[in-house]
């Protein structure tokens, strides 16, 4: 499905019914990440939205600058159009930092986060040197150059090696990604801020999911995300890597549904 929000095509899912959940995809990835939990969540008696940021999968990837105010605002604009006043908000990586920006500015949109495969430290600097490099080489030779950089790090490596058909999807999903997108992302994960002083303040439900092959955000940024917000649940799923709810999603979605049966109402 598509709507206009914020002057761009935004696409979106919208499954099932009850109290919403929405789930925002990492970088350089698509909403399509999350199809091994639509089941598992309206089963449970979850309304589950799932949306492509702009610049990725099948909504607009206008000209940038990008940011995660940005994205924030495109995904409350999203609940306001679906007649959504509160939702259990759930980011992956990037999506994670999309969250963040949401619990800072859209906190009573919130019923609950769920901080997936992410991180709540800014980049370093050398971090963002190489994010400004990939975003110019993105615009000069296209995707490709994010797929052969972000693939590795997106699986365990016994996936990389025992799941050829898995990776060569989500690799799929990158190629076909616009390089404005691609570079707008990078270059919002660039400039987002530290929200590690944030963390104390945060007042929702709170879960934080980490892997345990996780190669770029190691489980340590989940415990540290758990550790610095009041009454988080930390999970750590065993034999995956970042794309936990892909690699292992059996373990991720019964961390998920637990987490939101245990919530009541909202």
């Amino acid at each position: 499905m598509n709507t206009i929000i914020n002057g761009i095509t935004l696409a979106y899912d919208d499954h099932g019914s009850g109290p919403a959940v929405v789930l925002v995809h990492g970088f350089p990835l698509c909403r399509r990440m999350w199809h091994p939990q639509i089941k598992a969540v309206t089963d449970a008696g979850f309304r589950l939205v799932t949306l492509d940021l702009r610049g990725f999968g099948e909504s607009d990837a206008p000209e940038g600058p990008y940011s995660m105010e940005l994205f924030a605002d495109d995904v409350a604009g999203l609940l306001d159009y679906l007649g959504i006043n509160r939702a259990v908000v759930g980011g992956m990586s990037m999506g994670g930092y999309v969250l963040f920006n949401l619990v800072e500015r859209h906190a009573g949109r919130l019923a609950g986060a769920v901080f997936i495969t992410t991180r709540a430290t800014a980049d370093d600097e050398a971090a963002k040197a190489r994010r400004l490099q990939l975003a110019q080489e993105t615009m000069k030779f296209g995707p490709q150059i994010i797929a052969d950089a972000f693939v590795p790090l997106l699986f365990a490596e016994e996936s990389l090696t025992g799941r050829p058909k898995l990776v060569e999807e989500v690799g799929g999903w990158i190629v076909g990604t616009d390089s404005r997108g691609l570079a707008g992302g990078l270059l919002a994960m660039r400039e987002r801020k530290d929200y590690s002083g944030l963390l104390g303040t945060v007042g929702i439900p709170s879960l934080a999911i980490g892997a345990e092959g996780d190669r770029a955000a190691p489980p340590e940024t989940a415990r540290a995300i758990a550790a610095g917000i009041p009454g988080c649940r930390l999970e750590i799923v065993t034999e995956a890597g970042h794309m936990a709810n892909l690699e292992h999603p059996g373990a991720f979605n019964d961390a998920l549904v637990g987490f939101l049966k245990g919530l009541g109402a909202w």
